[in-house]
């Protein structure tokens, strides 16, 4: 018995193997309150970071849960589990929670546990999603144990793991060529080498002033993140504009060629893959906005779709 007369308390830990990636993805703490109170969780509510493994498509999951008994005590239970669960949650709507994935293993049935005892447990899943957490959405893996018990409530331990689908180099990868403009006043082209691009990949191309009778004192290059969650008539759409960067400063003239040379690795806030349509949930896309403005701060934009896929994890 405990110097203070409290009972000594019965705890399970859950430990998750090493992944067979090796691979491991420094996540933002959100603070309880946040999904107490059906606020939406944001990546920087919280300083604490927290490491999760990351798994591929082929990965499989392995770990060990071990119930500690207080020396000279017994503990009665209703059985022993561990789930793995895939979940994606909307944000704006708290009861929105679709169950995609839900795996489970019986570790031990009902009984009584009269030592400290461990359980071992792997899994070998189907992934169709990858981990994502967005301003209206989020996707999620965890595995979760439980012991059940008759009077005093359940035991339960909880460990999040991230999942990643690496790609190979798209076999068609056309160049992207547009031309836009104002008529009689502004007529320009631009040009992309291509139009999928790994998360580490540069974009390269060239913009041509075909017709200025405008004065423009600068232009921009932006990458967009618009992120769709929602169906039917519920359907709300965030832009978030990653990263902007200057590529021309001056008034440009007739026949003149900017280049353009874009480094994603250097893009702010975390890129993804693109996503579409997962589990009838939501979608996510990615545009390049050139916006040229002239010196009566008026401006003139052309977005363009592009893909973005993974190429190693991380």
């Amino acid at each position: 018995m405990s110097i203070f007369g409290f009972s000594p308390s019965y705890t399970i830990d859950l430990e998750l193997d090493e992944p067979p990636s090796g691979v491991y993805k420094d996540v933002a703490e959100s603070p309880p309150s946040a999904t107490q109170q059906g606020s939406i969780p944001k990546s920087n509510d919280s300083d604490l970071v927290r490491k999760i493994p990351v798994y591929t498509t082929t990965d499989k999951l392995s770990g060990t849960v071990k119930v500690n008994i207080p020396q000279g005590k017994k503990l009665d239970h209703l059985g022993l589990k561990v789930q793995l669960l895939g979940q994606t949650e909307l944000f704006y709507d708290r009861g929105s929670t679709h169950t995609f994935l839900s795996l489970v293993k019986e570790l031990d049935a009902p009984g009584t546990v009269y030592d400290s005892k461990g359980y071992q447990f792997s899994f070998d899943w189907e992934k169709p999603y990858e981990t994502y957490r967005g301003l209206n959405v989020r996707v999620r893996y965890y595995v979760l144990v439980t012991l059940s018990r008759n009077y005093k409530g359940n035991l339960t331990a909880q460990k999040e793991v991230c999942v990643q689908h690496v790609s190979h180099d798209p076999e068609v990868n056309n160049s992207i060529k547009m031309e836009v403009g104002i008529e009689d006043c502004l007529h320009i082209e631009f040009e992309y080498e291509k139009q999928k691009y790994s998360l580490q990949d540069i974009i390269i191309g060239k913009i041509y002033f075909l017709l200025v009778r405008i004065k423009i004192k600068h232009m921009e290059l932006a990458v967009i993140r618009r992120e769709s969650a929602g169906g039917g008539q519920n359907v709300y759409n965030e832009s978030t504009t990653l990263s902007k960067y200057e590529i021309m400063d001056g008034a440009p003239v007739r026949g003149e060629c900017v280049p353009v040379r874009m480094f994603l690795k250097g893009v702010g806030g975390e890129l993804t893959p693109t996503y579409r349509n997962v589990g009838g949930r939501f979608s996510l896309k990615y545009y390049l906005n050139l916006v040229l403005v002239d010196e009566e701060d008026r401006r003139y934009f052309k977005q363009q779709e592009i893909t973005l896929w993974r190429k190693t994890l991380g």
